[in-house]
């Protein structure tokens, strides 16, 4: 064997072979490494010399060659070839090539102990360093790599051992290799992981708290999100919890089957269990796995589950995985309140929900591994369908799914496809057209159905006219292997068969914002009525230029979205103003029903042609709102890139409550940042004031606190040197909430009051009786619990006369907690179950969560154990989801004692449902 993973030799009989001067064995193991490959002399060179290659360099070569012939020449399969512009090593067996071959073999294994076995015998072929005693520019690089490669493989040992339980016996080893790579996330997953397994969890959160400490101190970043949720699961609380009681829904979400479908019989044989269909745009990948999927129903008794993940989209925008596993879990019944931030915990409570249920998962459109990892349900009961104009061999290698490729029609399927399509009778009649319409299409059945969509429509033209118009339009390039290249022929001869109308709301919704469209929008979009509109885009379907998804909401297939804005490009903006100006006004609307007494901001009247949604009722806005919010987000980048800077700042303003209500931090902290972004040259500081503030609070939010508190510091001196009254007391309020955040009450305390002689100044009662509550909290924090008193009951009798529930809510909770720490538990009850009341009245599982706490708290004081578990387990349930990890470890705790009566009201009190800050 020859040897890359030590010194460099041959091992013939036990016996290495001198192999002559460094720069000679270094040719060998140039050529070693890539064995059986042929290795151009050039590249040779450089790896023997670097870059700096002597003149007489090929000649140098030529020798060292020679000589190493001689030196393996009695050893046995081993032979260095001269091939065309270079050489080849063939040898029987290199050390590093049987270790890659040995790991590949172990990620393939579903045994554990299979895969021990073989990554044990790749690491024993390593004798100390690789490449021992070479010293050039290449060898140094290759034998770094491969010890990256080396401990990768220590590292997928190690996690097959801890699955097969080993644990314990590798604590020994892992706190070796700790002190190695004390900030290596993965090598210290492991160890805590062994220690867990040990019975040693202290040790293991001990280890976490170190950690953490050190990179913050050193690199100024938390642990990655992994290693976050691996604590969150040795506090005790494991992510992975089913929706509450009370029924489970069963999701019907796969858009209709195409109908009619043809072919593809050997693709439906192989379908089932994890597979991946792969193949080019337009080639009929999502058709399959629908066909499929609504072919095996019965199968599925517990629902089906569609996403398209957006991997080609126009814009180049695929998915983000975890907003797809939050419609998954919306889909599945969890209260949005309820999805906790963090991905992997949002993939883990997925996990755990469909882990008992028979169903099918259709990925439509991915873009790579990584997009669809966390969407996997990780149970054999669930059939999971992937799409991709990739092969997605990760998803092949890592989590054994099958590779089904998928070519074009074959002829016989094309012309069944135009006959089901046509009718027997016409295709029949001719024949030869049908072939050259088959030829022209290439076989794509995005292509065929277009042509078939334009003979339906002209049932007396002949199919051979037919033909030559689309050959005189250039649709012979759809013979090309490159689909890309050539569907756009077949899309332009669709257009020019459009009425003006119709190839004008086309273009124009290649350009729309976002990944779908409603009525209304693309009414505004096109300036039409919305029946007008509605006929227009029924045209389009029918023309199978556009589609509607389970939602009733117009998609376009990425190609065919693609040309159209191609068409769009010489349009003027006035369509884009229009659709702006929809979204923009009807969030507006939207957000004064979740927010009534926010302070509203003055808007432009809409541009002509644009009907607003005006829903009546704070459900129905929300309703809007989630169906609507990634197109917010578009529409808000669209305004960006315009130079629309007012509408920009407007539509974070109007998007605010909402994403406070649905706890959505990072898309707080994104669309803040983008309307600070557009308004930084305009010199105006009342917009920059309030860009500043949620730009703090979404930091605080994401639990960088003090990156929040220097940016809500920054926007009240901006506030107190430009006199704007109103956001100085807002600004106090939000300081006084970072502070809390950060363990410090008597600061908390401090802009409370400043905020309260604020409001109170300005003569606003809704923003007094806020205040009065905040300063309440902060006193009863402060254990004041008389004046706490006496200003929370000041700001509930406020809060009754102005009906303000949301802001009720907060401060019966407020209530709560100060009779409970009072001693006054049965007042703390009327309180606490006051307040959820109203909190679920208005659908707000967020705020629920603290007033459950407390009521276990006073239920406990009290003597009654049986009403303090029952609500506790309910409040653990939220904490876990919502990734409250230490509140969550706090009533776990209480939950196994049940004893006592300190408080374990969380250090942070939630604002509101319905957020106060304008």
């Amino acid at each position: 064997m020859l040897r890359l993973l030590g010194e460099v030799a041959v091992d013939a009989d036990g016996r290495p072979v001198d192999l002559g001067p460094a720069k000679q064995q270094c040719v060998l193991a140039a050529l070693a490494v890539e064995a059986g490959r042929l290795v151009p002399a050039d590249r040779l060179a450089v790896r023997v010399w670097g870059e700096d290659v002597p003149r007489r360099a090929r000649a140098t070569l030529y020798s060292y060659i020679s000589r190493l012939r001689q030196a393996l020449a009695d050893v046995d399969g081993v032979v260095i070839e001269r091939r065309s512009g270079g050489y080849a090593l063939l040898a029987d067996s290199v050390d590093l090539h049987r270790f890659h071959a040995l790991r590949a073999a172990a990620r393939e294994q579903a045994d554990d102990e299979r895969a021990v076995r073989l990554l044990t015998e790749a690491l024993e072929l390593w004798r100390g360093d690789a490449l021992t005693g070479l010293d050039s520019e290449w060898a140094e690089a290759e034998r770094a790599r491969l010890a990256r490669e080396r401990l990768a493989a220590q590292g997928d040992l190690v996690d097959a051992q801890l699955r097969s339980g080993q644990g314990e016996r590798l604590v020994a080893e892992l706190a070796a290799r700790v002190g190695e790579h004390p900030l290596d996330e993965r090598v210290a997953g492991q160890y805590m992981r062994a220690l867990n397994q040990a019975g040693r969890t202290a040790d293991a959160l001990e280890h976490y708290r170190r950690l953490r400490a050190r990179l913050v101190d050193e690199l100024g970043t938390d642990p990655g999100a992994a290693l976050q949720e691996l604590h969150r699961k040795l506090l005790g609380a494991d992510p992975a919890l089913t929706v509450a009681p009370g029924g489970r829904l069963v999701p019907r979400q796969l858009p209709a089957a195409p109908v009619p479908f043809v072919g593809r019989t050997d693709e439906l044989d192989r379908l089932g269990g994890t597979v991946v269909i792969a193949g080019a745009g337009g080639v009929g990948k999502t058709w399959l796995a629908l066909h499929w999927a609504h072919r095996h129903i019965d199968r599925f008794p517990d629902g089906q589950l569609f996403v398209d993940l957006r991997g080609f989209s126009p814009e180049n925008s695929p998915m983000d995985p975890a907003v797809a596993v939050r419609g998954f879990l919306g889909a599945l019944g969890v209260d949005p309140g309820q999805v906790p931030a963090d991905p992997h915990a949002r993939s883990a409570l997925f996990r755990s929900l469909v882990a008992d249920r028979r169903m099918v998962l259709v990925l439509d459109n991915a873009v790579d591994t990584a997009q669809v990892a966390p969407l996997l349900p990780g149970s054999e009961q669930c059939t999971v369908i992937v799409t991709s104009r990739y092969r997605l061999t990760g998803l092949v290698t890592g989590h054994g799914a099958q590779h089904v490729p998928l070519d074009v029609l074959a002829e016989t399927e094309a012309r069944d496809l135009l006959r089901d399509r046509l009718g027997a009778a016409r295709v029949v009649a001719e024949p030869a057209a049908v072939d050259l319409l088959i030829a022209l299409c290439g076989g794509f059945p995005l292509a065929l159905t277009i042509v078939a969509a334009h003979a339906q429509t002209r049932p007396r033209l002949p199919l051979a006219e037919l033909a030559d118009e689309l050959h005189d339009l250039g649709l012979s390039a759809l013979d090309d292997d490159d689909p890309s290249a050539s569907l756009p022929s077949v899309l332009s001869w669709s257009y020019r068969a459009l009425t003006p109308e119709e190839a004008n709301a086309f273009a124009l919704l290649g350009i729309a914002p976002g990944p779908d469209i409603g009525v209304h929008a693309a009414a505004a979009l096109v300036g039409l009525p919305l029946n007008t509109t509605r006929t227009l885009l029924r045209g389009l379907e029918q023309a199978s230029l556009t589609s509607r998804d389970a939602r009733g909401r117009y998609v376009m297939h990425d190609l065919v979205r693609r040309y159209a804005a191609d068409l769009a490009q010489e349009l003027p903006d006035a369509a884009l103003r229009r659709v702006a100006d929809f979204y923009l006004h009807t969030a507006y609307a939207c957000d004064r029903l979740l927010a009534p007494h926010r302070e509203p901001v003055p808007l432009d009247p809409p541009a002509p042609g644009v009907h607003l949604q005006n829903p009546d009722h704070r459900a129905a806005a929300m309703v809007w709102f989630e169906t609507e919010h990634q197109c917010l987000l578009a529409v808000q980048q669209l305004t960006f890139e315009r130079g629309w800077q007012h509408s920009t700042w407007r539509i974070a303003w109007v998007l605010n409550t909402y994403l406070q209500v649905r706890v959505l931090p990072r898309d707080w902290l994104g669309v803040w940042q983008l309307a600070r972004k557009a308004t930084e040259d305009m010199a105006d500081p009342g917009m920059d004031v309030v860009a500043l503030q949620y730009i703090g609070l979404a930091n605080a939010n994401l639990g960088h606190t003090r990156e929040g508190i220097q940016h809500l510091e920054r926007a009240l001196d901006l506030a107190e040197r430009h006199g704007d009254q109103v956001n100085r007391g807002h600004l106090h309020r939000a300081l006084a909430r970072a502070w809390e955040q950060q363990g410090d009450d008597h600061r908390a305390l401090e802009h409370s009051a400043q905020a309260l002689s604020v409001y109170q100044r300005s003569g606003n009662p809704v923003w007094e009786a806020i205040g009065l509550n905040s300063v309440g909290w902060d006193l009863a924090k402060l254990g004041h619990y008389d004046e706490a008193r006496q200003r929370c009951r000041a700001a509930l009798v406020l809060h009754r006369h102005l009906d303000t529930p949301a802001e009720r809510a907060n401060t019966l909770d407020s209530l709560g907690y100060i009779e409970h720490h009072a001693g006054n538990h049965e007042e703390a009850i009327t309180y606490y179950r006051e307040a959820l009341a109203l909190y679920r009245d208005l659908g707000n599982r967020l705020g629920v969560v603290d007033p459950l706490v407390g009521l276990g708290n006073a239920h406990a004081a009290l003597g009654r154990p049986e009403q303090a578990q029952a609500v506790w387990e309910e409040a653990l349930e939220l904490y876990v989801q919502l990734g409250r990890d230490e509140d969550a470890l706090r009533v776990r705790q209480r939950l196994l004692s049940l004893s006592g009566t300190n408080s374990l009201h969380p250090g942070m009190k939630s604002d509101s449902a319905t957020p106060a800050h304008p």
